[in-house]
């Protein structure tokens, strides 16, 4: 955890967290930034580590303006909050005709899943 929110991993030089969030907004239209940083919901196991959310909130905040007004959201069930979501999409009828079924598995492999994906993802500024 103290690695990775510090950017080191075993000798190696990794971007941060915080860093990786940052860029990820960065990759956003410049007028939505700012809400982005205002509501930053944390989801998923790793994200329980005591202390995890404060330390998000300490890191952002120390590297954006003070006008932005960092909020480091940490929902008490987000340890499974990627799983809720992965299972409320794949119930949605117009989600089914992207199921990928274990015999198209089976016959293309792991392909199966980027060339599914691939035509779901439309190009950055397209």
């Amino acid at each position: 955890y103290q690695r990775r929110v510090h950017g080191c991993i075993m000798g190696r030089e990794e971007e941060g967290i915080h860093e990786l969030a940052m860029r990820s907004a960065s990759l956003c239209d410049i007028d939505m930034r700012k809400p982005l940083y205002q509501s930053v919901v944390l989801t998923g196991g790793s994200t329980t580590f005591p202390g995890f959310p404060e330390r998000m909130q300490k890191e952002l905040t120390a590297v954006l303006p003070g006008s932005v007004g960092v909020k480091v959201i940490a929902p008490p069930e987000r340890k499974y909050s990627v799983w809720m979501g992965a299972a409320i999409l794949a119930s949605l009828s117009t989600f089914q005709s992207q199921w990928i079924t274990a015999a198209e598995y089976e016959e293309a492999g792991a392909q199966i899943i980027h060339r599914r994906c691939d035509t779901l993802v439309a190009p950055m500024g397209a």
